[in-house]
């Protein structure tokens, strides 16, 4: 259950994927952004995803720094669309039994700043 996918792009091109790759994580630009990334920080995501740029500084698990970038989340488990990616984050397990994301019991409106957070970052 890893799937990968490969994108072959000119040398230029790929410099320039690189170089944003590299680039810190944009700063949240709505009021549900800003909880997104507050509780991002302060939940147990922060333990093991790291966010550059923010205070999530885990190793253990996928960078996040620009998720949305990506379009499938959990090595091709699941789309990485806004309800899907709500879903993720509360509950992995439900798409990929075994990972090692556990699930959150957040509220519902917590859920989605998260997920209207991670879903700004490309």
């Amino acid at each position: 259950h890893m799937a990968l996918v490969v994108v072959a792009e000119p040398p230029a091109d790929y410099e320039r994927w690189v170089a944003l790759q590299r680039a810190p994580a944009r700063p949240p630009q709505s009021s549900q952004e800003q909880r997104g990334l507050a509780l991002v920080e302060e939940t147990s995501c922060a333990m093991c995803h790291a966010i550059a740029g923010t205070r999530a500084r885990g190793r253990r698990a996928p960078d996040l720094t620009h998720v949305a970038s990506r379009g499938w989340l959990g090595a091709g488990a699941v789309a990485n669309t806004p309800a899907l990616r709500t879903e993720w984050i509360a509950n992995a397990q439900k798409f990929k039994p075994g990972i090692n994301m556990p699930p959150l019991d957040a509220a519902p409106d917590d859920l989605a700043a998260m997920s209207a957070y991670l879903g700004s970052l490309r």
